[in-house]
């Protein structure tokens, strides 16, 4: 019996049982189904919801593999060894420790959607493609396993399926378990030890007294904070060879994968371009305050205000976030003149946060959240300034 058959019986088999909606999932996880549609208007594209997410996801494999790569690099950079950046040393240690968390990400978010699906009688829904890769890419390397699988079931259950699914939710699920990981277990997503394989555990052993020597991964912005200065040359910050979450460190390659999302027409350049002119004008206004005498190297404000403005885009996640997190065609602003107004203070706000926020120096996850919920508002009165625009039109035009 040939596959293809063996698969027709199969679906036949699951047809209107409750375990039909996992098998259509797997069924058509690579290609569409060999059906027609019947009767009525439809419209025929090659866009669908499966091949936009795969297309983001192109976009996120050079980040993911770079991250591998440096996840090694740091560490032995952290121990004084030096090593190849292109090198199986460095590869291995990245693949061990990123490999279980994309495992864990997909597992149990894809795990929680067939559940809901099946309980539903829906389809399951590709929203997830995407959001299982973000996760991974979010996190810092030695995240245990055990609180990633929390986050993800809180960010899916509570961020998206409470409010009906993938086109629904109000929040960025990514961000959603990011949040969720930052306020509930802290001193694993903030902090000089999280940002480098095995920091963390070295400090345990120092702390218990083993006589061994500590690796410290201060990120550019925790240094910043600290008014110890950047540490870094502006090409290191640009191509990501920095401590940092898995995926967000290379400027470089994300700049490449928000190039290849505007070419594909997946993301939003409006959004994209107006991030970055608010994170400018807020960087400026900064800058122009400390060159005014107000702010002196006393301040705890000091680091962060007195950064070359344009640096804020090259260093934490704000490169990261506004490239494949701003731009979710589900939680941001959906008319042309809202994506201006959105993309602006996502920007504008991250520095913000990023600047006034010593415990949490990384302000762009904290500023998609705030205007994800905010987007609906402003579509609404952008909506509604054009409706009273053409009425004002039609009355003179009848006057």
């Amino acid at each position: 019996m040939s596959l293809k058959s063996t698969l027709h019986n199969l679906k036949e088999k699951y047809k209107g049982t409750k375990m039909a909606p996992a098998f259509n999932a797997l069924h058509t996880f690579l290609y569409l189904p060999n059906d027609t549609t019947h009767g009525g208007t439809h419209i025929k594209a090659a866009d669908d919801l499966k091949r936009t997410m795969n297309t983001v996801i192109m976009a996120l494999i050079p980040c993911l593999i770079f991250g591998m790569f440096n996840a090694g690099y740091q560490h032995y950079h952290a121990l004084g060894t030096p090593v190849d950046f292109l090198s199986w040393d460095s590869f291995s240690i990245g693949l061990i420790k990123v490999l279980p968390l994309i495992i864990v990400s997909y597992g149990v978010g894809l795990g929680i959607e067939f559940l809901f699906a099946i309980i539903k009688g829906h389809e399951v829904e590709e929203g997830y493609l995407v959001t299982g890769m973000l996760v991974p890419l979010i996190v810092p390397i030695d995240l245990p396993l055990w609180m990633l699988a929390v986050a993800v079931a809180f960010g899916v259950v509570i961020g998206k399926e409470v409010f009906g699914g993938t086109g629904m939710n109000i929040l960025n699920p990514a961000l959603t378990i990011r949040a969720f990981l930052f306020f509930a277990y802290p001193t694993w997503m903030s902090g000089d030890k999280v940002w480098v394989h095995g920091a963390v555990e070295r400090a345990n052993e120092i702390a218990s007294g083993a006589n061994v020597d500590v690796i410290s991964g201060e990120t550019i912005l925790g240094s910043l904070a600290q008014g110890n200065g950047a540490g870094y040359s502006v090409a290191d910050m640009f191509y990501g060879f920095i401590p940092g979450s898995v995926g967000e460190t290379s400027t470089f390659l994300i700049l490449l994968g928000g190039l290849f999302l505007i070419f594909t027409k997946i993301g939003s350049w409006r959004i994209m371009l107006s991030s970055v002119l608010g994170a400018l004008v807020m960087g400026l206004i900064f800058n122009s305050v400390v060159d005014a005498g107000w702010v002196t190297e006393s301040s705890k404000f000091y680091g962060l205000m007195s950064t070359e403005f344009w640096h804020h885009l090259l260093i934490g996640g704000f490169a990261f976030g506004t490239v494949f997190m701003a731009t979710d065609p589900v939680t941001a602003s959906q008319t042309n003149k809202g994506k201006w107004i959105y993309g602006f203070l996502v920007g504008f706000i991250s520095i913000l946060i990023r600047v006034f926020n010593p415990a949490y120096p990384e302000g762009v996850m904290l500023a998609i959240l705030l205007m994800n919920v905010f987007a609906p508002t402003i579509d609404h009165y952008v909506v509604q300034g054009n409706v009273k625009k053409r009425m004002k039109r039609l009355k003179a035009k009848t006057a």
